[in-house]
């Protein structure tokens, strides 16, 4: 680890719990994106992440006194987010849960023909590449909690087995051990369904109106093509600022990162801008 970027963040918490508000601000922008693509992965929708990020966030905040500087600050906020997201049973997800099985069902045996057109003037491909994402993403939901947690850490932000670990709470071997198994069922999955990543045939572009039909795809709601991708840059500082140990390739597999949405971002700048400020000094 970067022991510079650790001392950094170290000032910037001793700072915003002596009632900096510019270092809590930098603080908090440094972590919402991470925060909101961890959420993103773990719940499945945009508007669930963004609920749960304002939540996670407002944690983060609230607790900062609490931060001792026994972990690095970002393996702090992880551990916070991740036990905040697996015992949240408030999105859709948790309602109604996928399985690996109906998943394989429905693109075996959905009727994709003979469905009217229902992309609403919007380009086909554009909805093709909204519905791989969401596809791509949903299909974590058939993952349990642990495993969905696993995958999201050592796939798409690629923490060292370590850290990971400590966030989990087991030992790094089981980690990765367990990582490799979560993998290879994905993996499998994807190759025996998808026609985008594997040899299956399932095909975005075939089922753009079938996914319409069954509301999984809005053609007037766009999350993830109209999202703003948050920058390599921006994930490689938060990889950096964990542990410099694993390379980060330039995408996250299948898994674009994504900005923080700006509603969220001016939630939290109210928050601060607020009297309530005044509760990270006296918590």
């Amino acid at each position: 680890m970067d022991k510079k970027v650790n001392e950094e963040l170290q000032s910037l918490v001793s700072k915003a719990t002596a009632g900096d508000k510019k270092a809590l601000e930098k603080l908090i922008s440094g972590i919402q994106d991470m925060v909101f693509n961890l959420s993103l992965r773990m719940l499945g929708t945009f508007a669930d992440a963004e609920d749960v990020t304002q939540d996670i966030l407002l944690k983060v905040i609230t607790h900062l006194s609490s931060f001792r500087g026994d972990s690095l600050f970002t393996t702090w906020v992880f551990s916070i987010a991740v036990n905040y997201l697996k015992n949240y049973k408030k999105h859709m997800f948790a309602q109604y849960p996928l399985s690996f099985e109906y998943y394989g069902e429905d693109i075996e045996n959905g009727k994709i023909q003979d469905i009217p057109d229902l992309t609403q003037n919007i380009e086909k491909d554009i909805l093709a590449e909204e519905l791989k994402m969401s596809c791509t993403n949903v299909m974590l939901q058939c993952l349990d909690t642990e495993s969905r947690c696993i995958f999201i850490l050592g796939t798409m932000f690629k923490i060292d087995s370590r850290i990971a670990g400590e966030i989990l709470e087991i030992s790094p071997e089981a980690y990765r051990q367990r990582l490799s198994r979560i993998r290879k069922k994905m993996a499998g999955f994807l190759e025996q369904y998808c026609g985008e990543y594997g040899n299956g045939k399932c095909k975005c572009k075939d089922r753009v109106n079938y996914a319409i039909q069954n509301h999984r795809i809005d053609p007037q709601k766009l999350d993830y093509t109209t999202a703003e991708e948050a920058s390599i840059k921006t994930m490689l500082d938060v990889k950096n600022a964990m542990e410099d140990i694993d390379d980060l390739s330039q995408n996250f597999s299948f898994c674009k990162p994504y900005q923080s949405p700006e509603h969220t971002k001016h939630f939290i700048q109210e928050f601060l801008d607020s009297i309530q400020f005044s509760i990270i000094k006296n918590s």
